[in-house]
């Protein structure tokens, strides 16, 4: 007969392993329940995003953008329409009303999660989408409707794409690649494409964002040339492929190459800050205005340290020193030269 010590341990394994709700079965039937759900919701983006675009979505498509077998995929679809999400009829999926809600929703919260990330964390840029891909199955509606109203309802997220407002449908993708845009043609970046995360972080290490002045002079050997925000940037093909624009109609490219940047200011002369980058976001972009950089002030080259970085500027009566990256981050206008006896103080 067993003995009271082993019956005794039988009885907490089978706890362990048993226990309705916090048991190791239970936890293992939840955490399959919740990655079904996502893997549908995933899904059920692709179908949205690509009827919204004029697209075709199909079994094939599905189980690339999941990455999983064409024969998971059919079964994950099968569940989806006896659920009553899609409907699959001769190869090609749609979206039923509950679905497309669903849809609506996952893409909603992933966009403003990504805002909140983008706005009110330090989180680094290149965690954006990979934190709002699991935040945004584990957001309410309720819960976005609070998160939007917290963001100042955000028209657009950090990469450029729209937000839908709570119970609006999903507009399509506006602009084109940027490597079909025409030679010395002023263009917006209106977009820039998160995924693939590898060709993302080539793009955003370049310093590129959405909301930038743009102009293409080269497109020659196998590169693309363009001015962007004082600056000149070289992408191959493939990368500028993930980048949209639409066109900037009363811009010259003389305009472009004449913007000018805080970074440039020399030792005895001042100038009027026309406001903060695209690419100053978050908290350095409050930092920043805090500081007093706003549109109007009136800035001067204080003291420049002997390794030329950093410079200190005088705003507003106060000394404040910043790095060249980050004055780079501040349109300047009207510079001038000091008067020679405010120069030599």
């Amino acid at each position: 007969m067993p003995s009271l010590p082993f019956l005794l341990s039988l009885l907490i394994i089978a706890g362990l392993l048993f226990w309705p709700g916090a048991g190791v079965v239970a936890r293992w039937r939840e955490a399959r329940r919740r990655a079904a759900r996502v893997r549908s919701e995933d899904a059920l983006k692709h179908v949205l995003k690509c009827e919204v675009n004029g697209q075709v979505p199909t079994l094939n498509s599905v189980a690339g953008t999941l990455h999983i077998r064409d024969g998971q995929a059919a079964e994950l679809l099968a569940d989806m329409e006896q659920h009553g999400l899609v409907t699959l009829n001769e190869g090609r999926l749609r979206l039923r009303p509950h679905g497309r809600e669903l849809a609506l929703h996952v893409v909603r919260a992933h966009r403003l999660w990504e805002s909140y990330l983008a706005e009110q964390t330090g989180v680094a840029e290149a965690k954006w989408h990979h934190l709002a891909e699991r935040k945004e199955h584990q957001l309410s509606p309720e819960d976005t409707i609070v998160l939007a109203a917290r963001l100042g309802n955000p028209l657009h997220d950090p990469h450029g794409d729209t937000i839908p407002a709570e119970g609006a449908d999903l507009p399509a993708d506006t602009g084109q690649p940027l490597n079909t845009a025409p030679l010395d043609t002023p263009v917006l970046i209106l977009h820039i494409e998160d995924e693939p995360e590898a060709v993302y972080a080539q793009i955003q290490a370049l310093g590129l964002r959405p909301g930038m002045k743009a102009c293409i002079f080269s497109k020659e050997g196998g590169c693309i040339r363009f001015w962007a925000d004082g600056r000149e940037h070289v992408l191959t093909p493939i990368l500028a492929n993930n980048l949209t624009y639409v066109p900037l109609p009363g811009t010259t490219p003389g305009d472009l190459f004449e913007e000018e940047f805080l970074s440039g200011l020399h030792p005895g002369e001042r100038a009027r800050v026309l406001g903060l980058s695209t690419a100053c976001r978050g908290a350095e972009r409050r930092r920043l205005l805090d500081l007093g950089f706003v549109p109007g002030t009136m800035i001067e080259v204080e003291l420049v340290s002997p390794a030329g970085d950093p410079t200190a500027y005088r705003v507003r009566g106060t000394v404040i020193a910043l790095r060249r990256e980050q004055a780079r981050l501040i349109h300047i206008g009207n510079r001038a030269t000091l008067p020679a006896e405010a120069a030599s103080k």
